[in-house]
């Protein structure tokens, strides 16, 4: 046996012996943007099993279109990281400009990120993540989402109480219009973008061809973003400043209930067993909401959580 055989034995048995990756069975990731780190909880056990360290201030994070990475945006960082879903294990380092929200097109061919600090939005080609266009959008570009058909990016500008429509293809701007003070969460739904109004207490239905605002729907005060149901019924509505959740029929758009959530609830995850799971800025925590009783369970996690995901989805559940 050569010696880089018995190295090459040695290094297997040696792996053998290792515990699984605390990550691999159902997890929640939570973005701790003030610790600059993730809380990776346990599913099951609601414990936290492992911290990952990223390096400055995180935010958001999405699953890449191959489900291979799970992409945190770390925006002081000028970093995009890539990590293993199943395991949280680093997979590679990106040096990308203040990536505060990131968004992958649907037809998985671009990556759009928004520079809250810098005033700037950028769409990637989203594997090779090549720079394909820059667009100045003042002031404080934050959420985004596109079109179903991948052609037009939706960006909402906190500091000049803007939504912006960029054409996908080649970074024009379609129209820049007012729709409500501080605008902050980006939703296309069914032909229309929802955009929560944070200097508000409503969500502001608005057309996609025009910039005009059709409807406001009254949540709570810091309107601030929205996610849709898995069975894709319901749209729950963070409203940061209320301490409130609004559920929203989706077909309607009328306010079905409010759970109260204080501590600034701000992203959402949806649990297999049909608890919602809920960032809590304020309060150092994560909530876990029964929204049928209203009942809370919370975990403690870093500063500022912010982001939050679950692999138990997307053709991820170990």
């Amino acid at each position: 046996m050569t010696y880089q055989h018995l190295m090459q034995r040695i290094l297997a048995f040696l792996l053998a012996l290792l515990p699984a990756p605390l990550a691999a069975a159902p997890s929640v990731f939570v973005v701790n943007s003030n610790d600059a780190d993730i809380s990776v909880i346990d599913l099951a056990t609601h414990q936290v099993v492992k911290t990952l360290p990223l390096l400055r201030e995180p935010h958001h994070l999405v699953l890449s279109p191959d489900r291979g990475s799970l992409v945190v945006g770390d925006t002081r960082g000028n970093s995009l990281f890539f990590l293993d879903p199943r395991s949280g294990a680093l997979q590679r380092r990106v040096t990308v400009s203040d990536p505060y929200q990131l968004r992958y097109s649907p037809d998985g061919r671009l990556l759009t990120t928004a520079g809250l600090a810098r005033n700037q939005v950028d769409i990637f080609d989203a594997r090779s993540l090549a720079l394909l266009h820059r667009i100045p959008a003042r002031s404080m570009p934050s959420h985004i989402d596109y079109s179903p058909d991948s052609t037009t990016v939706f960006v909402s500008l906190q500091g000049t109480d803007h939504l912006l429509a960029i054409r996908a293809s080649d970074g024009a701007v379609l129209w820049n219009k007012n729709v409500c003070s501080t605008p902050a969460g980006v939703m296309w739904w069914r032909g229309h973008v929802l955009v929560g109004c944070m200097g508000e207490a409503h969500i502001a239905v608005v057309n996609p061809a025009t910039g005009a605002v059709d409807r406001a729907i009254p949540t709570g005060k810091g309107a601030h973003t929205m996610f849709l149901s898995p069975d894709k019924r319901l749209i729950y509505a963070t409203n940061r400043v209320a301490g409130t959740i609004s559920v929203i029929d989706s077909a309607t758009l009328e306010v079905r209930r409010t759970l109260d959530v204080p501590g600034g609830p701000d992203d959402l995850e949806f649990a297999p067993d049909g608890h919602v799971w809920a960032a809590l800025r304020f309060a150092q925590s994560v909530a876990v909401i029964d929204p049928q009783t209203g009942a809370i369970e919370r975990i403690t996690v870093g500063r500022s959580p912010h982001g939050i995901w679950m692999n138990t989805h997307d053709g991820l559940s170990p």
